[in-house]
């Protein structure tokens, strides 16, 4: 065997909450070969499997009775380029704002609007991440994943991958497809996405009235340090909860019981509510109980101020659903994978 495996390993280090757990058996994978030997010895043992990336959207609740592996791939290609578009192809471990950052190095444009959020390439199309106006699926080309019940290689297209709103097929069909690769339709033409407030704002507060993919990238940084902590001070999965999708009937509802509510029209005719304003309606914004808590300047992160257990963090989380059904009629769902 040459993965290297150990036993009793605390994931503290591999969860952006912070949470001190131990996993059973603990792996690291560097290439695709890791990935199978993993697979084959889980197998053989009779283990679960839980594979996961930079740890930025886990709960973890309890000590792993499985084998944890940790996707530690790296390498990044670009496979066409006529010129003005590219198709680049990152490996499953690369983390993902270094990520986004050569892209934009290279003078590639399209990642910009997804600057600074947590993790791994190879989560990014797990929850179809997303922010300021543009969702993986919109640079979408392709991945390569390997379908653990059969040991094959699939490569999945836009349409394969059934994304939705911080949705996709492989969170659906969990424990299937481990993704190894994925790829992005990028242009040396930028076509930026400013149509949010806060970055055009911020923007003009520097004085950029042209800017580059790269000011983008720059500007909501900025935006994003000063409303979200930084997992390596203070142990969060960002945004904990999913910006709930309502009835035009129940947002008028509600918009007429509070003017200042904060709704979006989607494509299908539902509205977008924007979960931590509900959240910091209901009272939960820089609430502690222990060291579980509501981060002070955005309800929409729960935090964990150093020895939180992931139960505490959960009941929290659970808390503040109730209250948010109960005077909002509004169901809130969390991002983060609870194990």
């Amino acid at each position: 065997m040459t993965l290297d495996m150990r036993a009793q390993v605390s994931l503290k280090a591999f969860n952006s909450f912070g949470i001190d757990v131990r996993a059973q058996l603990f792996a690291q994978a560097r290439n695709d070969a890791d990935v199978r030997e993993a697979l084959a010895y889980a197998a053989v043992q009779q283990l679960p499997l839980l594979v996961i990336g930079g740890g930025s959207n886990l709960l973890l609740t309890r000590d792993i009775a499985a084998l944890v592996l940790r996707m530690a791939t790296r390498g990044i290609r670009v496979l066409q380029d006529d010129g003005s578009q590219v198709v680049v192809e990152a490996e499953a471990g690369e983390a993902w704002h270094p990520f986004v950052l050569w892209t934009l190095e290279q003078g590639f444009s399209g990642l910009e609007n997804l600057s600074l959020i947590p993790g791994t390439v190879g989560a990014a199309p797990m929850q179809n991440i997303g922010a300021y106006g543009v969702e993986i699926k919109d640079v979408f080309v392709g991945l390569t994943a390997l379908d653990r019940q059969t040991g094959e290689l699939r490569d999945f297209n836009l349409a394969e991958c059934n994304f939705g709103y911080r949705d996709s097929l492989f969170k659906h069909e969990v424990g299937r497809w481990l993704i190894l690769r994925v790829r992005f339709a990028l242009s040396r033409v930028a076509h930026l996405k400013l149509d949010y407030g806060p970055v055009q704002q911020r923007l003009a507060e520097q004085g950029i009235t042209q800017a580059t993919p790269s000011d983008v990238s720059r500007a909501i940084c900025s935006i994003r340090r000063e409303k979200l902590p930084d997992p390596a001070q203070l142990g969060n999965a960002g945004s904990f909860f999913k910006n709930p999708l309502v009835s035009p009937a129940l947002a008028a509802e509600l918009k007429g019981l509070y003017p200042d509510l904060v709704a979006y029209p989607q494509a299908d005719g539902q509205m977008k509510l924007a979960a931590g304003w509900l959240i910091d309606k209901a009272g939960w914004k820089g609430f502690r109980d222990g060291d579980a808590g509501v981060h002070s300047l955005q309800a929409l992160v729960l935090v964990n101020y150093g020895a939180a257990t992931g139960e505490e963090i959960a009941d929290l989380a659970q808390r503040i659903q109730q209250d948010i059904a109960q005077r909002f009629k509004v169901e809130l769902e969390m991002e983060p994978n609870r194990y």
